[in-house]
């Protein structure tokens, strides 16, 4: 792989196994302009690269990722920059899910709106008992449409996915483990060591049996991903445009509780 082009995701290897860590590390590996672009590449990039069977996916320090990055959001609501578009939005999700490679999700503190969709769908996610988890976009006043509204319901079930999703509330990793939505939780000075003993598990196992597998399974999430998405990156995308919107980020920035109007 040409790891020229990647800023904000570290990329390392151990023979098959190749680890991508998302690294913005001062705002707890939030998600800006520069790494929601390079995660709508790199997927691919692995996709392509020969030398790779399995992904650890993680953060640096002590966080996965704490989501998008509010400072960004406030210029693009400025007009400053440009903001988290469908088009990339779309090739994040289904890079992930087109990947033929197993992907592991290492999750240490938050993982918190787009860093928590990312790592729901890796295809095995273990956290550190640090890890909690949530989907607040409704918290900045927008839909939670990256990815959200298609994995939680597959995961923990309708009835959990809307509560959690329509109230942005958290789940520390035991709870996450316990409804279903990773897979393990461990004591974090044990992380690292669990989630390398799986990988080389896979690693050692039969490539095309394991690769095939995956791919059959997600063959309805892509299929239901290819039905909600449209719909819930564009509702996404309107209320960004809101006064709701404006009045979360300047509250986040402010550190007050917004005062949300519907408008």
């Amino acid at each position: 792989m040409d790891h020229s082009n990647y800023q904000r995701i570290k990329i390392s290897r151990d023979k098959r196994i190749l680890t991508l860590t998302l690294s913005n590390p001062a705002k707890l590996n939030a998600v800006d302009g520069r790494m929601h672009h390079e995660l709508s590449q790199i997927f691919y990039d692995v996709q392509d690269d020969a030398e790779t069977g399995i992904v650890i996916l993680t953060g640096e320090g002590t966080a996965f990722s704490a989501g998008g990055d509010i400072e960004w959001m406030r210029r693009s609501a400025e007009g400053l920059e440009p903001g988290p578009g469908p088009i990339e939005g779309k090739k994040i999700i289904f890079g992930l899910l087109d990947l033929e490679k197993p992907i592991i999700a290492k999750v240490r503190g938050p993982a918190i709106g787009l860093g928590c969709t990312i790592a729901l769908f890796c295809d095995v996610i273990f956290a550190s008992d640090t890890a909690r988890f949530a989907d607040p976009h409704v918290k900045v006043g927008v839909v939670a449409g990256d990815g959200g509204a298609v994995i939680w319901p597959q995961l923990v079930g309708y009835a959990r996915a809307k509560e959690y999703l329509m109230t942005g509330d958290p789940l520390n990793a035991s709870e996450a483990e316990r409804i279903g939505l990773i897979n393990h939780v461990v004591p974090d000075a044990d992380l690292d060591a669990r989630v390398q003993t799986f990988a080389q598990k896979l690693a050692n196992g039969a490539p095309q049996a394991i690769k095939y597998t995956k791919v059959s399974v997600n063959l309805a999430l892509k299929a239901l991903a290819h039905t909600v998405l449209d719909a819930s990156m564009a509702y996404e995308m309107v209320t960004f445009t809101t006064k709701d919107h404006r009045e979360a980020v300047a509250a986040f920035l402010e550190k007050r509780k917004p005062n949300f109007t519907g408008t």
